[in-house]
C-alpha cells in the first residue's frame, strides 16, 4: 500500500536554482526555477516507486538559511 505523502527539502542552490531532497529517501533532484522543480520532483518520485506504492501527495518544504547579526 502506498504512503499518503512524500516530503522534499527544497533549498536555493550556491550555484543558482533550486535542489531538493526527499526525506527518508534516495532521492535528489535540481532546477533552474520552482516551477522546473516540481516537474522535476513528479519525475523523480514516478521512477524511485511502482505505481502501486508511489505516494499521494508531494510536499516541498521551503528551506530558507537567513543570517542575521546579534
Amino acid at each position: 500500500m502506498a504512503q499518503s505523502e512524500i516530503i522534499f527539502a527544497v533549498e536555493e542552490s550556491p550555484e543558482g536554482g533550486y535542489e531538493a531532497k526527499a526525506l527518508g529517501y534516495s532521492i535528489y533532484t535540481h532546477a533552474d526555477t520552482l516551477e522546473e522543480l516540481k516537474e522535476m520532483v513528479r519525475d523523480a518520485v514516478r521512477c524511485h516507486f511502482e505505481a502501486d506504492a508511489r505516494p499521494r501527495v508531494i510536499r516541498l518544504h521551503m528551506v530558507k538559511d537567513e543570517v542575521i547579526p546579534g
